[in-house]
């Protein structure tokens, strides 16, 4: 069988699995969903956290069932460094043990954004280079990984499922269904940091 014929049929299992996954536990609240996927797909599940406004939401749920997960974090080399700093200071918060920081690569950099002004003149080149190579790269080695997309963040977010299956691998949205209420209240109860931006009116 050929490689790309083990793809397919990959995708397509990844597929099914999703679409699975859905019906059976879609509707679960957050904190059981994060739970059964950490032990469905043990050792080989990821968390992805751009640490905004409200990851600390997520990574709360993950650290009360296994602070071990690797965390990554898609460092372009454009963040704020108030979002750097949190990121380390929510990290230590939480007692996760497993972040991992991924980064462009260097010679991608060299060969298309040397100055850093790419993203003036061509925003996709720009994100193709600091954004979907290295974050294909990150997830590669998983079966699956969870994110903190929700449905309310956009029109083509609306039928976000919880389960979805992208290429091979499937990616895991527990917080699909919340609103602004329910990230507000879970962050209040558990007196979670808040990323500094957000007082400066970054949502």
């Amino acid at each position: 069988m050929d490689a790309k014929r083990r793809l397919l049929d990959a995708e397509i299992e990844a597929l099914e699995e999703a679409v699975d996954l859905e019906a059976r536990f879609g509707r679960w609240k957050p904190e059981a969903l994060v739970e059964l996927s950490i032990r469905r797909f043990a050792g080989g599940v990821a968390a992805v956290s751009s640490f905004g406004a409200d990851s600390a939401v997520l990574l709360n749920m993950i650290a009360g069932i296994d602070r071990s997960l690797p965390v990554l974090f898609l460092d372009t080399g454009k963040h704020f460094g108030e979002t750097l700093d949190y990121r380390d200071r929510l990290i230590e918060d939480l007692g996760l043990t497993n972040l991992r920081i991924v980064r462009p690569l260097e010679s991608a950099l060299a060969r298309g954004d040397p100055d850093g002004s790419l993203h003036g003149r061509d925003p996709d080149a720009c994100c193709a280079i600091r954004k979907v190579e290295p974050m294909a790269r990150a997830v590669g080695p998983y079966r699956a990984w969870f994110t903190g997309r929700k449905r309310f963040q956009s029109d083509t977010r609306r039928a976000l499922p919880v389960f979805e299956a992208v290429g091979p691998r499937i990616r895991i949205n527990p917080l699909a269904a919340w609103g602004t209420a329910e990230l507000a209240g879970y962050m209040r109860s558990h007196d979670l940091r808040e990323n500094p931006l957000v007082a400066y009116g970054y949502l």
